[in-house]
């Protein structure tokens, strides 16, 4: 897979990541206004700018309420469309998104445990989640590796098996919950975002940052892999060494995040692929487009989710599965995947 259009240049990725962070600002400014409650331009502007009353309403929905909502919803969509290019690449799949091995069943598998046994959402069922999620890893790790070659095929067989392993289990709790229980575990399940506070994004805001850097760092590995693994090693790349790295850090990034999300499907998914259609195939590029993208999107998305039958509110996951599932049969049949250039 060659790099469409124009050579990718630092300078392009800029001007492209500016244009992207510019739109993810104003995304941010119109969610944090609107809601059940509306806050108007110059009540947002008098809180940010410190001028506000302690007792102000607009101050209590924005900074306990909102912020930290859009925010968490930024960095997971961040995160699923960044780790959708990645194994996207190294699985050489256009199809593969974060949770083809099975990150998603475990975390959920852990969460559910959490929901079963009472823990609460501030702590334990986040930790639980991710516990699952580095089972899932090892597992996969353990039943998939072929030496340390991880051939694709054989990586996402494992991903499958234990997958649907995992549902097994979750289908077992959700059978024998009682309605309490049922509810929550259907809410998270289908993506929550409405548990987010501020202590959890200092823990998840430099884990995805620290994430994106490593795995920005092997864009030009990632070219190669996708052209062909043979011709990478021929040109001096480790294969096995580049595809275990971004294996374990896009695992780990995305565990950490559907612990404090729940499972959302599709972002991983379809911002990858228009994001390809858009900026070329280039992975320097690509991995910071598509990772600002999933961001907006997720955003708009939970926007949409907490408003659209205000004053309740639907999972986002809902949302996504609703915008992503036509929009990506759309791309396939009108405009191909581009993923071979077509």
């Amino acid at each position: 897979m060659g790099t469409l259009g124009k050579p990718v240049t630092a300078a392009k990725v800029v001007k492209v990541s500016v244009v992207l962070i510019t739109i993810l600002v104003i995304t941010v400014i119109v969610a944090t206004m609107i809601g059940t409650a509306t806050v108007t331009w110059e009540q947002l502007w008098n809180v940010l700018s410190g001028h506000a009353r302690e007792t102000d309403p607009a101050k209590l929905v924005i900074f306990r309420i909102r912020l930290p909502r859009i925010i968490l919803a930024g960095l997971v969509g961040f995160s699923l469309s960044l780790g959708g290019v990645v194994f996207q690449a190294l699985l050489r799949n256009p199809l593969a998104d974060p949770f083809i091995l099975g990150v998603s069943s475990g975390s959920a598998f852990g969460a559910v445990i959490g929901i079963m046994f009472g823990f609460s959402f501030t702590f334990g069922i986040p930790a639980l989640a991710f516990g699952g999620a580095l089972l899932t890893m090892y597992l996969v790790l353990v039943v998939g590796r072929k030496k340390i070659g991880m051939e694709s095929s054989t990586i996402i067989l494992a991903g499958v098996i234990i997958n649907a392993f995992f549902t097994a289990v979750i289908m077992f709790f959700i059978a024998t919950a009682v309605n309490d229980q049922l509810h929550t575990m259907l809410f998270w399940l289908y993506g929550d975002l409405s548990q987010s506070r501020f202590g959890e994004l200092a823990i998840a805001g430099p884990a995805v940052l620290v994430g994106f850097v490593i795995l920005y760092c092997f864009g030009k590995h990632l070219n190669l892999i996708t052209a062909g693994e043979e011709a990478a090693l021929h040109l001096g790349v480790d294969v096995g060494k580049a595809k275990l790295v971004c294996f374990l850090v896009v695992s780990l990034v995305v565990g950490l995040v559907v612990a404090f999300s729940g499972l959302i499907g599709f972002v991983g998914l379809v911002i990858p692929h228009l994001c390809r259609m858009l900026f070329g195939s280039d992975h320097r590029l690509l991995m910071p487009a598509s990772a600002l993208g999933g961001a907006i999107f997720l955003i708009a998305a939970d926007t949409l989710a907490r408003t659209v039958i205000s004053p309740s509110e639907l999972p986002v996951g809902v949302i996504t599965a609703f915008l992503g599932a036509p929009f990506f049969i759309y791309l396939l049949r009108k405009r191909g995947s581009r993923w071979t250039g077509s």
